[in-house]
């Protein structure tokens, strides 16, 4: 059993958000909470929402609760890029490439087969 919970065009960049899924992958949802709970990038909240939202689903669909599920997919994709312009000396303008992301999250309960 498989429940899963997506966030898309999220103000961040993939890379930002990356840095955060690598330490929680494959890890139970509880230690997984703990771990984006106290992590000082703001990656760990966005991350944690998506957790929540999974681990919800899952009860609503199976109903299992928290503590027989794990991370068993996570990953984030780069989305479309809005391009705004930044003022600058002389009439100049520079791009500015303000990055978007898509989130996936998938939890599985822990039985070994």
């Amino acid at each position: 059993m498989e429940a899963k919970a997506r966030q898309t065009d999220i103000r961040m960049t993939a890379r930002k958000l990356r840095r955060v899924i690598n330490e929680v992958r494959g890890k139970s949802v509880l230690e997984a909470q703990d771990m984006l709970r106290f992590m000082p990038y703001f990656a760990a909240r966005v991350v944690e929402k998506n957790l929540k939202a999974a681990v919800a689903n899952a009860q609503e669909k199976y109903g299992v609760s928290a503590d027989v599920l794990k991370i068993s997919e996570i990953f984030a994709d780069e989305s479309t890029t809005y391009k705004r312009g930044k003022p600058r000396a002389q009439g100049r303008i520079y791009k500015r490439l303000k990055r978007t992301s898509h989130l996936t999250l998938k939890v599985s309960d822990i039985v070994k087969k």
